[in-house]
């Protein structure tokens, strides 16, 4: 028996039948509001007008945006009409994102003001055409109420494109059906017990899946309340959850982290918080048993940009007990820990996850070679190595591959030591993550550098060419790296390098 078709639009216009006045998007800075029927004839509206702007079935749609309600009209607009909407980084330089305009070719690139004058010269590089996002979306809104004919291509036709650097340093687009986020809607709503009385916080950047996927798109499945915040702020997110009724607070480590520490959480109204729900990191135990004495439920979850986001959770009658562990598979999701060989281990052994499910992504777009890499028959890799209990619980113990997460951000270190490379002041470069107390960890640039170098100057050549995060918090200059008999750097030596007290010492 095949799957049932789960499209979009066609849910929005469910929840329309069922709650059509209950709120459906708020903005948490400026209180403005979006019924359910509101969401549905305003993204019937933006359809159109992309239809008229020449968006087909198939088209891209590149967005150069802060967090603002506006995006989800945007997604339900571009469901309608098969096409594809590519959420752009904006903390990405000029230079990281012109190769991501270049794979996906967008039909359309809408900019915010503050991003302007890049976004002219990403679209003029490209050759497609701009518009400011807020102009064109006040537009759209008030064109007449003839919306074009919904695409008909089924709920495997990709609606989203989100880009996550490659271990290679060459950005990947997962493509994510109109299929895949209305099965994890479903996982989530059924697995996390949320439903139409439950309001969800988005402060993570729209252009993650965290900020599109983790609550959004399920609340907004379910009739439940969406409200979003430009960015994460600590004493008006506080203050947020107890103006807004928030029951589902999502966030990575070091933002629960930072709301902890701020002066104002301990006298903070946190009651309508049914949950807290960390992700994107692994998450101290420490800072799990702070919120528990504050008296909230805290649960732990794990997943990814390619499978759902919403693959595990650890749930409130376990979050004591099994403090630090990832929790079980969700609703609709298989798992299996393997060995190098694709055999599945017993409880205790360390192996990789696998996920499998309706909610896994396409693959990436225009990269055949990195999709067939990214699974195993039906089975999709993740990377991780984890081990389960007894009980089927499992445990992240270490990532398969290089990549290392600071403050929730995914970075890869081939992606910086190729920058590094580029600089006439280096000669060899290898980046590992090192733990950091504040961001979980950071990049750590082991160098072997030529005549002339400087630090200073060094760090001024990368600011140039990476974001902020990914910007290697400490440098190591070396004489030579430790490398294998292929010729490749033996990363585990670096480790043992970088874990010796002298070091560990200059960080502190």
């Amino acid at each position: 028996m095949s799957l049932p078709e789960l499209r979009l639009f066609e849910s929005l216009q469910f929840r329309c039948r069922v709650s059509p006045h209950a709120i459906a998007l708020v903005d948490g800075d400026d209180g403005r509001q979006l019924s359910y029927a509101e969401l549905l004839e305003f993204s019937g509206r933006v359809s159109a007008g992309l239809a008229a702007s020449g968006i087909r079935a198939g088209d891209r749609v590149a967005l150069l945006a802060g967090n603002q309600l506006e995006t989800f009209v945007l997604l339900y607009a571009c469901a309608r009409l098969d096409a594809m909407l590519a959420p752009l980084n904006w903390r990405l330089t000029e230079a990281e994102l012109q190769p991501l305009m270049g794979n996906c070719e967008p039909g359309l690139l809408l900019f915010d003001p503050q991003f302007a004058d890049l976004a002219v010269r990403l679209a003029t590089h490209q050759g497609a055409p701009c518009r400011p996002y807020a102009a064109a979306m006040a537009e759209w809104r008030q064109t007449p109420s003839h919306w074009p004919p919904s695409g008909t291509a089924g709920s495997e036709v990709p609606v989203l494109i989100l880009y996550t650097s490659g271990t290679t340093g060459l950005p990947k687009g997962v493509l994510l059906s109109q299929a895949m986020l209305g099965w994890n809607a479903l996982n989530t709503c059924r697995s996390w017990d949320i439903g139409a009385n439950d309001v969800g916080l988005v402060h993570t950047p729209l252009f993650h899946t965290g900020g599109l996927n983790v609550s959004a798109t399920p609340l907004l499945a379910c009739g439940g309340r969406v409200v979003v915040v430009r960015q994460f702020e600590p004493s008006a997110i506080l203050r947020c959850v107890a103006a807004q009724g928030v029951t589902v607070l999502f966030a990575v480590p070091q933002m629960f982290k930072s709301l902890l520490e701020h002066p104002d959480f301990a006298l903070a109204d946190l009651h309508s918080l049914r949950f807290c729900i960390s992700g994107g990191a692994p998450c101290p135990v420490s800072l799990i048993r702070a919120y528990q004495q504050r008296g909230l439920v805290f649960k732990q979850g794990f997943g990814m940009t390619e499978v759902g986001p919403n693959c595990l959770t650890l749930h409130e009658h376990d979050s004591e007990m099994k403090a630090g562990w990832i929790g079980y598979p969700n609703s609709f999701t298989q798992a299996r820990v393997v060995d190098r060989q694709g055999q599945t281990v017993p409880a205790g052994r360390v192996g990789e996850l696998h996920l499998a499910g309706p909610m896994v992504c396409s693959g990436y777009w225009r990269n055949p070679l990195a999709t067939a890499e990214l699974f195993d028959g039906k089975w999709l890799k993740t990377g991780d190595l984890v081990l389960s209990d007894a009980e089927g619980c499992l445990k992240v113990v270490d990532r398969k591959k290089d990549m290392f997460i600071s403050g929730g951000e995914n970075v890869y270190p081939a992606e910086i030591e190729a920058v590094l490379l580029e600089s006439p002041l280096v000669s060899a470069a290898a980046v590992i993550g090192v733990p950091d107390e504040r961001w979980g960890e950071v990049g750590c640039a082991c160098v072997v550098v030529r005549p002339g170098y400087s630090e200073t100057a060094l760090r001024s050549f990368v600011s140039e060419r990476l974001a902020r995060y990914k910007q290697p918090c400490h440098y190591r200059e070396l004489e030579s790296l430790p490398l294998t008999p292929t010729g490749k750097v033996k990363k585990s030596l670096l480790r043992e390098l970088l874990s010796d007290a002298k070091f560990v010492d200059k960080f502190s």
